[in-house]
């Protein structure tokens, strides 16, 4: 009667899978419902918090009604990713705790069932997870954080729609170092508005960094139909590399050239913090600081590696708690709860002395960003040790 009970039930929650006993399905339905309790929770939490953080300045900037509440649909999906190894932590250890205290890993063994057969199904969802995670760095998280930031710039669109065109949606002070074609850019303003830089200033230098010449103009913009930039009232000043001595300035009307090809929108991302960028924004600022070995992209570039490690984060989770909940005391769920908080604050502790060992250069941003899950993944070898 209880095997059909178990199998009915099973059946409900999708959990009618070849290969699957009656345990299994008991222990899947069992941890699946407390996963899905804790993700709602821990998102309602973030959106709370989304909420209070950008609630006054999205009103300030004029969005209303359905335009908040998109906003805020639109951002939460970039913390799926964020959650779900923590809601992963916290359901395990109360699910497991829960058995463990019911005698139910005991009486399993004592029937001489395999340990890695017992938590079979726990592997599978946590590979399924890995897939998951994978997918939403790569497609989901990229498109929440770039809607998210269309979103804010329409906002400001409206917002400052009694501006001249030239100062809506505008950021001061670029500056761009372009250092494999030896050009250094300054803009005094970029308007994302009409997509022109006013107040442009183009130097361009030879092999050991010396200017040669210097392009100033009252405006530039990048023609993305012949590619190049067009600028319009400038000048083109001359320099001899020897003794820094103008020759031959040149003033123009407008001027055309085809050989700069660089981009604004990676322009505009260089002073962006990389938690605010996606995951292709963090490979494109990654490419452009590697190529002159900027110290200043190894925070985006651990990153972007990042972002990657956390792939098999699931499979980490789930090593950790499996042995920490078994070889543990029977002790109240919120031990455990309290316990899988200590065990994320230990990975945010390595995380940070991964970040700065890679800002000093002592260790690469790839090898760091890899580190927290290295030393994760050995807490819970050193936990299976323990658990035979």
């Amino acid at each position: 009667m209880v095997d059909s009970v178990c199998a009915w039930t099973s059946g409900q929650l999708g959990l009618s899978i070849p290969g699957l006993n009656t345990f299994d399905r008991h222990l899947l339905r069992e941890w699946l419902q407390i996963l899905g309790l804790v993700l709602l929770a821990t998102l309602g939490l973030l959106l709370v918090q989304v909420m209070y953080d950008e609630f006054r300045p999205a009103r300030d900037l004029g969005a209303r009604g359905l335009d908040l509440w998109m906003y805020f649909l639109v951002t939460m999906p970039s913390f799926f990713a964020l959650v779900l190894p923590f809601a992963l932590l916290v359901s395990l250890m109360l699910v497991l705790g829960q058995l463990h205290r019911a005698n139910e890993f005991t009486a399993m063994r004592a029937a001489g069932v395999g340990f890695f057969r017992l938590t079979r199904p726990l592997w599978l969802v946590g590979v399924l997870c890995c897939g998951l995670t994978w997918w939403l760095n790569t497609t989901v998280v990229p498109w929440s954080v770039e809607e998210k930031s269309s979103l804010h710039d329409s906002f400001q669109f409206r917002a400052q729609g009694e501006l001249p065109p030239d100062r809506r949606v505008a950021k001061s002070s670029v500056t761009f170092d372009n250092y494999e074609a030896h050009r250094m850019w300054f803009i005094n303003r970029y308007s994302r508005f009409t997509n022109t830089a006013y107040g442009v200033t183009v130097s361009m230098l030879d092999s050991s960094r010396r200017e040669l010449t210097r392009l100033t103009a009252a405006e530039g913009k990048r023609d993305n139909v012949r590619g190049g930039w067009v600028f319009k009232d400038g000048r083109e000043f001359d320099f001899d590399a020897e003794t820094g001595d103008v020759l031959h300035p040149q003033p123009f009307r407008e001027k055309y050239y085809p050989g700069f090809q660089e981009d604004p929108a990676l322009m505009l991302l260089i002073d962006r913090r990389p938690i605010d960028l996606s995951f292709y924004e963090l490979r494109r600022i990654r490419e452009y600081f590697e190529a002159d070995n900027n110290p200043k992209g190894v925070d985006y570039a651990v990153r972007y590696f990042g972002l990657l490690a956390d792939t098999i984060s699931p499979l980490i989770v789930i090593a950790i708690a499996i042995p920490f909940v078994i070889t543990g005391v029977r002790v109240n769920p919120a031990v455990g709860a309290s316990k899988s908080i200590g065990l994320f604050v230990l990975q945010y502790a390595l995380t940070v002395l991964a970040s700065s060992l890679a800002a000093k250069q002592l260790v690469p941003a790839d090898v760091a960003a890899w580190l927290p899950n290295a030393g994760m993944a050995a807490l819970a070898a050193w936990f299976f040790i323990r658990l035979r």
